[in-house]
């Protein structure tokens, strides 16, 4: 089962993303109209000029199809991996395990998509970085309004009804008994969303210098895939290099105890709930794959 907890989600698979946007009613509609998603979220941060929407829509395009020939079938091996750890005793490194192969597969995502990134972020204008700025200060304070509200119990509370969003969406629902159990391990977790807040800070900083860098250097494509392989390598790697791993490795662990305890307290209903879900999202990912696009 994968871990889920906030950090997880943010680099969750493009198309779990998308799914969950589109309220995970149809993976495969979701999918489908993925180039689509993406092309409204890129506009949003940095407004694309008309010459920029014909060209970035392409560059969109041909990465969803080489993401639906290359990487799907993969996908649905992962889920069905999933689904003999649910139906036997997952164990923490199982998790652990699960977690660590989607973010190889978002950071695969991610490098494959260079070389348009690169086109895109040297083709940014002064206006263009200071709208990229202000979405990023909309997001924080987003972020805190809805992370940071109130006291410790209120943050607590906030963050254990997102976790059982998610896992309603795969077990369905669950007693007042178990939902008990489950707060208390959700809880178990260190919680301060200043270090979260933080994080996010400073990759948002990282990704605006770069930007920044590119633009008053005029750096080639080159140079600037360069500079955006390093900005996603470090990004990944900062968990394991960081002067805050010690908090990292404790939320992880605490983590996958909170899935750990939802599996070990499920009734044979609710894993068969989860297990055709995942079944449904298997076929999704095996006939999207096949689809000529």
């Amino acid at each position: 089962m994968p871990i889920i907890h906030n950090r997880a989600l943010r680099s969750l698979l493009l198309v779990v993303l998308l799914a969950v946007l589109a309220g995970c009613s149809s993976l495969r509609l979701a999918y489908n109209h993925g180039d689509t998603l993406l092309y409204w979220w890129l506009d949003a941060y940095v407004d694309l000029n008309s010459d920029q929407k014909t060209w970035v829509k392409r560059d969109i395009d041909e990465l969803f199809r080489w993401h639906r020939k290359t990487q799907l079938h993969d996908y649905a091996q992962i889920l069905q991996t999933a689904q003999r750890q649910l139906a036997g005793n997952p164990t923490t490194a199982d998790l652990i395990g699960d977690y660590d192969e989607v973010k190889s597969r978002t950071q695969l995502l991610l490098f494959k998509a260079l070389p348009e990134l690169a086109d895109l972020v040297r083709s940014l204008q002064p206006d263009q970085i200071a709208t990229l700025e202000k979405k990023f200060a909309a997001n924080n304070a987003e972020f805190r309004k809805k992370n940071m509200k109130g006291d410790q119990d209120a943050q607590l509370k906030f963050r254990y009804k997102k976790s059982m969003e998610q896992f309603e969406l795969w077990f369905g629902n669950f007693s007042p008994e178990q939902e008990a159990q489950i707060r208390k391990a959700s809880d178990a977790r260190p919680l301060d969303n200043d270090i979260w807040l933080d994080e996010r800070m400073r990759r948002q900083k990282n990704i605006l210098t770069v930007v920044q860098k590119v633009q008053r250097e005029k750096l080639n494509k080159e140079a600037t895939m360069a500079l955006i392989h390093t900005l996603v390598r470090d990004t990944f790697e900062r968990l394991e290099h960081s002067e805050r791993k010690q908090f990292f490795d404790a939320y992880e662990a605490s983590t996958a105890q909170l899935v750990l305890t939802v599996v070990k307290i499920a009734t044979p209903a609710q894993k068969a709930h989860a297990q055709k879900r995942m079944q449904g999202w298997i076929d999704d990912f095996n006939s999207l794959s096949a689809e000529p696009r």
